[in-house]
């Protein structure tokens, strides 16, 4: 009986004295303390030994075993296990078994996404807690998976990556659904060696809702100014509520089809927002810029008709903008966009944005250069017109010149021989002429009847037609060696002394006449339209005989094959 109390005495002192697994050990640093499943956690200590074997050294977070990533006589890297919960960690080498402390085990949370609503393609941020501080395929220590973001079942992998936020771009591919960020497992297999299939830890969903994109062309311009929306669902047909607004203030519908908007900016818009109100929603497409055109400078100030005149400046905007199709192409409609020469339509040659270039029109005046873009107020229902209007620039002032012959000299010479035309205003020599029109090309080659060599009511005389500045000899063009403001240089042509005519008509006694110098150009017709007949600009500098002299030998025709009498 002694001998019994004193086994019971022996066991109980044995039960109070401290594990012989942990005895003597030295302290075990786990860090971090909280993380969550796949996360990477280092233990720091002495006292760990060396690796062996995936059976001989262990780490158990709350008795499951974790995937060793490295493993030193001072330090060790684990994998927190899938299904690990908040408990000990414990290290196991060979038979000896160390503490190193409790472990929080957290799973990923939402707080929040910014947009909640959004176009594919946009940055959609995601802030929370605990998403871990790696991001997924990054993470060099993440080989079987990748923690990454799902968009309505769509997997994305992110842009930006930290513990409490995240930054994807939504995929095209992407539907509305859920956002839920997921976090991959890195568990070992059941004999400790590496790896078993991933899994996921997943954090709570948060509804985002995808509209169709919207592409805008163009985001700036002055009044009047084509704007297009392309997207889908817009409706087939506009409905009662639908707009579109440019800074507040509602623009004009040309055309609302399901996948196109087409709409002008209208007058008094400013810069500002803009909004698509559609089915009921609204939803903001960018900041829209009306500009306001500016003219910097006309070149040349002055000079005759038919003379180019280029308009540098800002924010013209475009020519044929005024119609309701996507582009401009397709209906060329310029509405009420022109371009006055004292009070005169000039013939618009170019309109850009930063350019606008106009021949000066036959019926010119002097006085201020004008800029004209049309545009409108919508109804109330968003349907052309309430109101139309104009916004005019000016420009500068021109001033018309009226070519003046001084001079010529010589009165009279031989076939290419030179004549200097002097005087005042004759401004520039222009390089386009007539002659390369299609039409007139496939008439003479077809040798029809009907094309004509002079104009209309022009008589027995030989006038030629073929462009908008030119000197004639009696009727024929000569061919220009310079033109200046002051003087022409030209040759005497050898038409003259040939004859000219065709079939039915010819005229072979040309070599004394007059000598005309001549600027052409047109006018807008009374509807706004391109344009009525060429009309000139005539100045006559005097009779002028063309000499025979300068022509061919007459062995030209005679023995037009010296080789052939060779004796040879």
């Amino acid at each position: 009986m002694t001998l019994l109390r004193v086994i019971i005495a022996a066991a109980a002192f044995g039960a109070l004295l401290p594990n012989p697994s942990y005895a003597g050990q030295s302290a075990i640093e786990v860090t971090p303390t909280t993380a969550t499943p796949g996360a990477t956690v280092v233990l720091s200590g002495k006292g760990l030994g060396s690796f062996k074997s995936v059976q001989f050294n262990k780490v158990t977070f709350a008795g499951l075993p974790a995937l060793i990533q490295r493993w030193e006589s001072d330090l060790v890297e684990v994998k927190v296990p899938m299904k690990a919960t908040t408990g000990p960690v414990e290290v196991f080498v060979g038979k000896k078994k160390l503490a190193a402390g409790t472990f929080t085990v957290v799973a990923p949370k939402i707080d929040a996404i910014t947009p909640t609503e959004a176009e594919r393609g946009t940055l959609l941020t995601i802030t929370g807690q605990h998403f871990g501080a790696t991001a997924g395929a990054r993470d060099p220590n993440t080989m079987f998976g990748v923690n990454d973001v799902v968009i309505g079942g769509v997997v994305v992998r992110p842009r930006r990556w930290k513990d409490d936020k995240i930054e994807v771009e939504i995929p095209t591919n992407a539907v509305s659904g859920d956002v839920v960020v997921r976090l991959a497992s890195s568990d070992p297999l059941p004999d400790g060696s590496c790896c078993a299939p991933v899994e996921y830890v997943k954090s709570n969903a948060v509804s985002l809702a995808l509209v169709p994109s919207v592409r805008v062309d163009p985001m700036s311009g002055p009044a009047g100014t084509k704007v297009v929306l392309f997207g889908q669902g817009f409706g087939a047909t506009k409905g009662p509520d639908d707009a579109v607004l440019i800074g507040g203030s509602p623009a004009t519908v040309a055309q609302w089809k399901d996948d196109v908007i087409v709409v002008h900016v209208p007058l008094g818009a400013e810069t500002g927002p803009l909004v698509l109100k559609n089915q009921g929603r609204q939803r903001a497409l960018g900041t829209f810029t009306v500009h306001v055109p500016k003219a910097a400078s006309i070149t040349p100030t002055s000079a005759p008709i038919g003379t180019l005149l280029k308009i540098h400046g800002e924010h013209f905007g475009f020519y044929s903008e005024s119609g309701a199709t996507p582009y401009s192409f397709m209906d060329f409609n310029k509405g009420d966009n022109r371009v006055e020469i004292g009070g005169v339509q000039a013939v618009i040659y170019r309109w850009h944005d930063d350019r606008i270039d106009v021949w000066v029109p036959f019926s010119a005046k002097s006085g201020p250069v004008r800029i004209y873009r049309s545009a409108s107020k919508p109804k109330a229902d968003g349907s052309c017109c309430e109101e139309r209007g104009e916004v005019m620039t000016e420009a500068g002032e021109f001033t018309l010149v009226t070519p003046v012959i001084e001079s010529y000299d010589p009165k009279s010479a031989g076939l290419d021989a030179l004549v200097t035309i002097k005087g005042k205003g004759f401004g520039t020599f222009l390089k386009t002429a007539e002659h390369t029109e299609l039409g007139l090309s496939q008439k003479a080659y077809k040798r029809r009847l009907d094309v004509e060599i002079n104009e209309p009511d022009s008589g027995s005389t030989v006038v030629s037609n073929v462009s908008r500045t030119e000197v004639l000899f009696n009727g024929a063009a000569a061919l220009v060696q310079s033109w200046t403001d002051t003087e022409i240089v030209v040759k005497v042509p050898h038409r003259n002394l040939y004859g000219i005519g065709k079939r039915g008509a010819f005229f072979d006694d040309l070599a004394t006449g007059p000598l005309v110098v001549r600027r052409g150009s047109w006018d807008v017709l009374p509807d706004g339209t391109c344009c009525s007949p060429k009309q000139w600009l005539t100045l006559e500098a005097g009779q002028f005989t063309i000499e025979a002299k300068g022509l061919p030998d007459d062995s030209y025709w005679k023995n037009n094959r010296p080789d052939a009498s060779t004796s040879q």
